[in-house]
C-alpha cells in the first residue's frame, strides 16, 4: 500500500481540531510545528482546512507549488533551514485567495490522496490543522489515518 510506505516514516500525528473556526487552530498547528522544529525535531504539517488554507500565508510559502515525485507529492520544504514540510490545498490553487467550494465527496477524496499520496518522508511530527467543526472531513481524516499510530488531538477553545 501506498498509504503505508507514505506515512511509514512519520512517528507521531497530532490532530489541531475546534468545534468553531476563528479559534486559532492554524495559529496553534503553525507555532507548534516551530516550537518542535526549534527542539530539533522533523515535523510537517497537513493543512485540510480545504475551505481556509492559512497556514501557506502564516508561513509565507502561499507563492509556492508542490511537485510530483515517484511516491507522490513533494511538500514544500519551509523556512531557511526547509525543516518543516508543509501540504495545503493552497498550493494546488491558481491564486492563494481562490475559494474552494466543493461538495463532501470531493473534498473527502482529497483529504485521503492528501493523506496516501504525500512523499513525506522520516517526520518526528506530522501536525494535520482540520477546518472548523464536526464534519465529513474530519471523518475522513480519521478513517484514513486509523491504521497509523496517532499521538492525539489537540482541541482548540475559546473561554466562551
Amino acid at each position: 500500500l501506498a498509504e503505508r510506505s507514505n506515512l511509514a516514516g512519520v512517528q507521531h500525528i497530532v490532530l489541531v481540531l475546534s468545534g468553531k473556526g476563528g479559534v486559532g487552530k492554524s495559529s496553534i498547528s503553525t507555532e507548534l510545528a516551530l516550537a518542535l522544529r526549534h527542539a530539533g525535531k522533523r515535523v510537517g504539517i497537513l493543512d485540510v482546512d480545504l475551505c481556509g488554507p492559512s497556514i501557506p500565508r502564516m508561513l509565507r510559502v502561499q507563492d509556492s507549488s508542490v511537485h510530483q515525485c515517484d511516491s507522490g507529492w513533494v511538500p514544500v520544504l519551509v523556512g531557511q533551514d526547509k525543516a518543516i514540510a508543509l501540504m495545503s490545498i493552497g498550493f494546488l490553487l491558481e491564486r492563494p485567495d481562490d475559494a474552494v467550494v466543493w461538495r463532501g465527496p470531493k473534498k473527502n477524496a482529497l483529504i485521503k490522496q492528501f493523506i496516501t499520496d504525500v512523499a513525506w518522508g522520516d517526520l518526528d511530527f506530522l501536525i494535520v490543522d482540520t477546518p472548523p467543526g464536526t464534519s465529513d472531513e474530519h471523518i475522513s481524516t480519521v478513517e484514513a489515518l486509523r491504521s497509523h499510530q496517532l499521538l492525539g488531538a489537540i482541541l482548540v477553545t475559546t473561554p466562551q
